[in-house]
């Protein structure tokens, strides 16, 4: 979970989404349970596959308690919500688990049926991106199915680069080096 001395990340987080409408990001808590089984009920079997790649019914336990092995690991594990009170609703979702040594971390990210081709996928990872360099996470990995094009374009337009998944074609692994100056930072008049 995120803590309260993370290094440059604003809590919570309003993003505006292509569309115009905005989500407030933040990190995930036990609370959203019920929010998270009706995002859950919501998303079509693919999607599912997509991020599980198993047939999934129930949400897994883990997601509102999310762990990371060994002293120096950690977990970021974020919501984007639309709406305010009972009319709130959960749009999407990222997370990241480092490994034990806290030097790199496998992301995850779900965004709702109806949210896709608003750019809520690219903002989530940026965030998460941002927030592992503050941490000084060096490298970020995910498993994608090959036939994910839109995660595979996505993370390519993040300069993550694509490679085959061990002894499975089905996979494949997208990997950023988190040392690399950030170009579009790199630009950007002082």
């Amino acid at each position: 979970m995120l803590h309260d001395d993370m290094d440059g990340w604003k809590r919570p987080n309003l993003l505006t989404l292509r569309d115009g409408r905005t989500v407030t990001v933040r990190e995930i808590c036990p609370e959203d349970k019920d929010m998270l089984d009706v995002a859950f009920e919501r998303l079509c079997k693919e999607a599912r596959y997509s991020r599980f790649f198993a047939t999934v019914r129930d949400v897994p336990d883990d997601i509102l308690h999310p762990r990371a092995p060994g002293a120096h690991a950690h977990v970021v594990a974020l919501v984007a919500l639309s709406g305010k009170g009972e009319a709130q609703v959960m749009a999407g979702g990222a997370r990241y688990v480092t490994d034990a040594r806290g030097e790199t971390c496998e992301f995850a990210v779900t965004v709702a049926d109806d949210w896709h081709g608003l750019g809520l996928a690219r903002q989530l990872m940026e965030t998460l991106i941002g927030i592992a360099r503050s941490r000084r996470v060096r490298r970020m990995e995910g498993t994608v199915l090959s036939s994910n094009t839109s995660m595979r374009g996505l993370a390519k337009r993040l300069g993550f680069k694509d490679g085959p998944y061990p002894d499975d074609y089905s996979l494949r692994t997208v990997s950023l080096d988190l040392n690399q100056c950030d170009d579009r930072q790199a630009l950007r008049p002082e």
